[in-house]
C-alpha cells in the first residue's frame, strides 16, 4: 500500500485510502469536483488523478452522506477537522546527502516539546538555537510527537494523524527544514511516534475500518486492533508511517511511545516486523535507522534478535536508573518510587540495566521483570529527567524544584558518565525551574471535564489529592516555556558549565568508551548512602565517590584506595573557566600542564604533592579539598594518573 495522497509530479497524483467496510468511498475536491474511488480485494479504494498540483485541498465523502479527511492525510493546515493537502514531498531541496547517524553507542539526546521549548513555539525557532545545542554537545535531537492534535498546543500524544506534521509547528516544509539543518550541523534526529492509540478528538480512522478493538483496553482507551480481523490492513498503516519517516523526513531513529501497549497476540508481533522493515530501509537508502522503544516491562525480548524469538528493536529505555535515581535524591517513595530508594538500587542500575530482574516488586506485588546482563549499555536510554517523569506529575517539577542544589550534579554525573545512552530534557542542563505540565487544547466540553477528571485519577496513586492545573488553560501551557535568559544567570551557568565539562568527558574520556555495564565496579554503603564506581578503559580509570544524603559522610582508606587525581569535585565553581581548562589540557596529555609536577591521593595517606589535578573548572589548592569527608550531595570525581604523569 502507499495510503493517502501521492504525487508523482507532472500533475499526476494517485489517492489511495484503506476502507475495507465501506462499499464507495468518492474523493471531493475544494474546487467541488467529485470523483468515485474505484475499490480492490485488499479494501483499497484509489484514483489516478491527473491536473493535481501540490496544495490541493481535499477529503473524503462516506456512504453515510458525510465527510471526512484522508486518514492518511499528510497536511492538516486547519487542523482535524479542516481538509487535507496535497504534499510533494520530492520538492524539498536535501542539503544532507552525505549523512551517516552516528553509531547509536555515540548518541546523546536532547528531548525538547516544539511548542515550548523556544519563545517560537515552532521548528524554525528550534532551527535558531541549533549552535546552543551544539555547543552543549548533544549528539541527538529527540523531538516529541508532532503527528497533527487537536488545537496548537498539546504534549502530542494525542495525535490522530499519524503522517501529518502539526501545522501549528510549520508543517511537513517546517519538520524537512529542520532536520536538514540537523545534519547539517552534525546532530542526529530521533521522532516519537504514538502506535498504541489515537486521541480522543477528530479520530476518523474507525468510520473507515476496524483500526481500533475492543478486544483490549489501554491506559487510553480502545487498542490498535493489531492481531484481529482486518488488522493486515492496519499493521500496514502503521509500518507504512514508520518507513515513512526515515524516508521522507531522513528521522533518524523513532522512538516508539510504550510499546507495552501494542497488544498483538499474533505468531509475528508488529514491532518484528517494524524492525525488519527498517533494517530493508537502511540497506536500500544507504544509511543507519533505529528504532527504540518505551516500555515497563523489562523484557530484553524487545531487543534480543529476531532469529532468537525477540522483537529486533535497537534500543530501549530503562526506566530503573531514572527511579533509583530520583528516589535517593528526593526522597519521595510514593507510587512506583516504593520499589527504589536505596543505594543498594542504584548501585545496581549502574551495572544492569534492569533493577528488577525477576526479583520481588513490592508496589506491583509479584515478581517482575527479567535479566539484561549481557547486553551492550548502547542498548539502554537512561535519564534524570523526561517528559513523562516531570510531566506526569501533579504540578510538573522539575528535579532542580524537588531536589537540593548540588544533588542536580549528582544527577547529571550518574546519567552521563553512565555506561548507558544519556537522555537529558530539555533546560535540565541549566537547572530550569519552570515546570513541565500537562497541556491540550480540546474543544468539546465533556471530553475537557472527562480529561480533567482523568488526570486527578491518575494522580491519586501518589497520593496527590488536590487537582492539577488545568491542562486546558493558556497560563498553564504558558507556564512550560523555557526560559533562556536563565543560562546567563549565576548559578544556572555554573550548572550549564558542568553539564559541557561531563558531555565532553564522555566523548573523549578513553575510559568511558566501554559501554558493558557489568564492566562498571560499584560498591556501596546503605548506612552511609554512600556509592563510588570506577570505569575502565583505553589504560585509563575513571572513578567517582557519591555522598546520596543530606548529611556530612566520612570516607575511609578503603573509599579512597590507590593513586588518584582530582578531575572534579562539587565545591568546584569558576563556570568561565570550565571549557577552557580542557583546551589547556586534553584528557590524553593532562598531567604534565604547564610543566607542574601533581600527584594522586595514596589511600594509606593524606592528599600529597602542592597541586592536584583539579577539574577543567578550576585549579584548586590541595588545601581545599578534604581528603576525609565528602559534604551533604557531595562528590568527588578521580582519574588514575598516567604512567609517568608529574615526572
Amino acid at each position: 500500500m502507499a495510503l493517502g495522497a501521492n504525487y508523482i509530479g507532472d500533475g499526476k497524483c494517485r489517492f489511495e485510502v484503506w476502507a475495507p467496510d465501506l462499499d464507495r468511498v468518492i474523493l471531493r475536491l475544494r474546487t467541488g469536483l467529485e470523483v468515485p474511488l474505484r475499490k480492490d480485494g485488499d479494501g483499497i479504494h484509489s484514483v489516478l488523478m491527473q491536473g493535481i498540483s501540490p496544495g490541493t485541498d481535499y477529503d473524503f465523502l462516506l456512504p453515510d452522506g458525510t465527510s471526512a479527511p484522508d486518514p492518511a492525510s499528510r497536511w492538516q493546515p486547519e487542523g482535524v477537522t479542516g481538509p487535507s493537502r496535497v504534499v510533494d514531498h520530492e520538492a524539498f531541496f536535501w542539503r544532507d546527502r552525505d549523512w551517516q547517524a552516528p553509531p547509536l553507542g555515540d548518541f546523546l539526546f536532547y528531548e525538547i516539546h516544539t511548542g515550548t521549548f523556544s519563545p517560537e513555539g515552532t521548528f524554525e525557532g528550534i532551527i535558531r538555537r541549533i549552535p546552543y545545542l551544539k555547543d552543549l554537545g548533544i549528539t541527538a535531537l529527540e523531538i516529541m510527537p508532532v503527528a497533527q492534535f487537536p488545537g496548537d498546543r498539546n504534549w502530542g500524544y494525542d495525535g490522530v494523524f499519524p503522517f501529518a506534521v502539526q501545522n501549528s509547528y510549520g508543517g511537513p516544509d517546517g519538520l524537512m527544514r529542520l532536520v536538514d539543518a540537523c545534519h547539517r550541523a552534525g546532530l542526529a534526529v530521533a521522532l516519537d511516534v504514538v502506535y498504541n492509540h489515537f486521541g480522543p478528538e477528530g479520530n476518523v480512522h474507525s468510520r473507515f475500518g476496524p483500526v481500533l478493538t475492543d478486544r483490549y483496553q489501554t491506559a487510553w482507551g480502545q487498542a490498535i486492533n493489531f492481531d484481529g480481523p482486518g488488522s493486515d490492513g492496519v499493521r500496514e498503516l502503521f509500518l507504512e508511517n514508520a518507513l515513512y519517516w526515515f524516508r521522507h523526513f531522513h528521522v533518524d531513529a523513532l522512538r516508539l511511545d510504550a510499546v507495552h501497549a501494542y497488544m498483538d497476540q499474533g505468531c509475528r508481533h508488529i514491532l518484528q516486523e517494524m524492525s525488519q522493515r527498517a533494517e530493508d530501509l537502511s540497506k536500500e537508502v544507504g544509511r543507519a535507522v533505529y528504532l527504540i522503544g518505551e516500555s515497563d516491562l523489562n523484557d530484553v525480548k524487545l531487543i534480543q534478535p529476531r532469529d532468537r524469538g525477540g522483537w529486533g528493536l535497537d534500543a530501549v529505555w530503562g526506566d530503573d536508573f531514572h527511579h533509583s535515581l530520583h528516589a535517593l535524591l528526593t526522597g519521595e517513595r510514593s507510587g512506583y518510587y516504593g520499589d527504589f530508594g536505596t543505594t543498594a538500587s542504584l548501585a545496581k542500575a549502574f551495572r544492569e540495566p534492569h533493577v528488577y530482574d525477576g526479583t520481588y516488586s513490592p508496589v506491583r506485588g509479584r515478581h517482575f521483570g527479567n535479566s539484561a546482563r549481557g547486553f551492550d549499555g548502547s542498548r539502554f536510554v537512561v535519564c534524570a529527567q523526561n517528559h513523562d517523569q516531570v510531566g506526569n506529575r501533579k504540578l510538573g517539577e522539575r528535579l532542580a524544584t524537588l531536589a537540593p542544589k548540588p544533588a542536580l550534579k549528582l544527577a547529571a554525573l550518574s546519567v552521563i558518565l553512565s555506561p548507558y545512552l544519556p537522555l537529558l530534557f530539555m533546560g535540565e542542563e541549566f537547572g530550569e525551574t519552570h515546570p513541565f505540565l500537562y497541556f491540550a487544547n480540546h474543544s468539546d466540553p465533556p471530553l475537557l471535564e472527562a480529561v480533567r477528571e482523568g488526570r486527578k485519577a491518575e494522580f491519586s496513586h501518589f497520593g496527590w489529592t488536590e487537582a492539577p492545573p488545568d491542562p486546558f488553560d493558556i497560563e498553564t501551557f504558558r507556564q512550560c516555556r523555557l526560559d533562556w535568559g536563565k543560562p546567563k544567570k549565576d548559578g544556572h551557568r555554573e550548572v550549564l558549565a558542568f553539564y559541557k565539562f561531563l558531555i565532553r568527558l564522555r566523548k573523549e574520556h578513553p575510559a568511558l568508551q566501554n559501554r558493558d555495564p557489568q564492566a562498571v565496579e560499584v560498591h556501596f554503603d546503605e548506612a552511609r548512602r554512600f556509592l563510588s564506581w570506577e570505569r575502565s578503559g583505553g589504560g585509563r580509570r575513571l572513578k567517582c565517590l557519591m555522598n546520596l544524603s543530606p548529611e556530612v559522610i566520612p570516607l575511609d582508606d578503603e573509599d579512597l584506595s590507590g593513586e588518584w587525581m582530582v578531575l572534579s569535585h562539587s565545591r568546584s565553581g569558576s563556570p568561565e573557566r570550565a571549557d577552557s581548562g580542557m583546551e589547556r589540557a586534553g584528557f590524553a596529555d593532562r598531567g604534565r600542564e604547564d610543566g607542574r609536577a601533581r600527584e594522586g591521593w595514596n589511600g594509606d595517606a593524606s592528599p600529597a604533592g602542592e597541586w592536584l589535578s583539579a577539574s577543567p573548572e578550576m585549579d584548586v589548592e590541595i588545601a581545599e579539598i578534604d581528603a576525609e569527608s565528602l559534604e551533604p550531595w557531595g562528590f568527588l570525581l578521580l582519574e588514575e594518573p598516567e604512567a609517568g604523569a608529574g615526572s
